[in-house]
């Protein structure tokens, strides 16, 4: 495979991952943090970092609003909800990686 397709089949993938995660609003960031390592506000900052490596000034609520289609305020009012003492208790346990 050439690197143009695999870079395009990468971003056909990252898309995916987008539009599922933007559509999963039942989803926590909390419960992906402990299962994955990771969350959407990870997602924005590596697509932030990514972006200002290639010389393209974008800040984090830019780069959050590309993750979650929408201003991160907004979907934190629309869809986010107070962690459990359980959900708290498994992120102070899990390894943190970043």
């Amino acid at each position: 495979m050439d690197d143009a397709t695999r870079t395009e089949l990468e971003a056909a993938a990252f898309r995916r991952l987008r539009y599922h995660l933007q559509e999963r609003t039942d989803v926590q960031n909390i419960d992906m943090m402990n299962l994955t390592g990771f969350c959407r506000n990870c997602l924005s900052r590596w697509y932030q970092e990514a972006a200002n490596e290639r010389g393209i000034e974008m800040d984090k609520p830019q780069a959050r609003e590309i993750v979650y289609g929408m201003p991160y305020d907004e979907w934190q009012a629309k869809h986010q909800t107070e962690a459990t003492a359980d959900q708290k208790a498994a992120f102070d346990a899990a390894p943190k990686a970043h």
